[in-house]
This record gives structure tokens, C-alpha cells and sequence, in this order.
């Protein structure tokens, strides 16, 4: 067999690949740093999420034994209006009792038509930095008794199916004991 030499003497060996520097090793992390960095982040995103929507509330007593873990963060609390309900000027000064635990409470913003002593509330809010015994409020959740259903079923049932319903279509409600609907108040 006869090796055919290129015209001119061109060598037409492959050169070999060239090693790459520090600087083009980088670039093939880029992409990957770049997309673990998004999936850290959507992580983040939805922990919080569900976190928040997970957000359930402490009854007093148990609040005030975890007042140490909780700290100033944002929590919510339930317990029973006292009759001590006094009027500010940016919401209401009040107390609220659960299992013969009392919390005083500080809510800004003005309270729900239900608002009233011996209702039960649940309160989103915190401890007071400067006097831990008080619970400072921003946002009131008033559940609505037996008695509310019953004179107010047509206007529960158009809550719940949206305002679909006539006003006097059903006289009542039909249920008894207390429904999960709730009134808020935020500054």
C-alpha cells in the first residue's frame, strides 16, 4: 500500500486538546453553583411558606410556659375575653385568661363587632420586649357562637357560598354549636 504524502508537506496529525486553564474549569461550575443556589432558595421560599400557612396558636397557659422559647417572636394566642376591656387610642387594653392563666393584652387596631367579655379570641402578636408579661396584637380572630348562627344563618350561608344567596332565603342556618367563621381586625 502506497501512503499518499499531502501536497506541500502538511502535517495532518490531530493536534492534541488543549488542557483547560483555572478560568475555563470555572466556567463549568457556573451552571451548576447557579442552579444549587436557586433550588437553596425556592427551598427557603417554600419552608416559609408553609410555615406561615402551618401557623397555629398557643392557648395562654401554654404561651406563657414557652414565653422563654417564643420570645418576641410573631405567634398566635387564644384565651377568653376578661371583663377589663378598655378603649385606646390605636385599639384596645385587655386581658385574656386559659386555664386560669391571665395575659394581659395590648391590641392596636380596632377590634371586631364580636369583640366582647367572655368571648373567645385568638390574637397574632408577640411578647412585649420591654415587659414580657404583656402580649402586644395586631391581628384579632373572634369565632362566632351558637347564638350568632342562629340569628345570622343567611348571612353565614352567603359567606360560605360566596353572596350567592338571598338575603332571607333561609332564616337559618340549621347547625348548631359554633361554626368556623371569623371576624378580623388589623391595624
Amino acid at each position: 500500500m502506497d501512503v499518499i504524502e499531502p501536497p506541500g508537506g502538511l502535517d495532518l496529525t490531530p493536534a492534541p486538546a488543549p488542557v483547560p486553564s483555572r478560568k475555563q474549569g470555572g466556567r463549568r461550575w457556573l451552571p451548576i453553583v447557579v442552579i444549587v443556589l436557586v433550588l437553596v432558595g425556592a427551598g427557603y421560599v417554600v419552608s416559609k411558606a408553609l410555615t406561615s400557612a402551618a401557623l397555629f396558636f398557643y392557648t395562654a397557659d401554654e404561651a406563657v410556659a414557652k414565653k422563654a422559647e417564643l420570645g418576641t417572636h410573631q405567634f398566635r394566642i387564644e384565651g377568653t375575653v376578661e371583663n377589663d376591656i378598655r378603649t385606646t387610642s390605636d385599639g384596645a387594653d385587655f386581658t385574656i385568661t386559659y386555664n386560669g392563666v391571665e395575659v394581659p393584652v395590648d391590641h392596636v387596631g380596632d377590634p371586631p363587632e364580636l369583640f366582647k367579655p367572655g368571648e373567645p379570641v385568638v390574637l397574632e402578636g408577640h411578647w412585649d420586649p420591654s415587659d414580657q408579661r404583656l402580649f402586644d396584637s395586631d391581628l384579632m380572630l373572634v369565632k362566632h357562637d351558637a347564638t350568632y348562627t342562629a340569628k345570622n344563618g343567611d348571612r353565614l350561608k352567603q359567606a360560605v357560598q360566596g353572596g350567592d344567596v338571598a338575603p332571607g332565603s333561609s332564616g337559618s342556618s340549621g347547625s348548631s354549636g359554633s361554626t368556623t367563621s371569623t371576624t378580623t381586625a388589623s391595624p
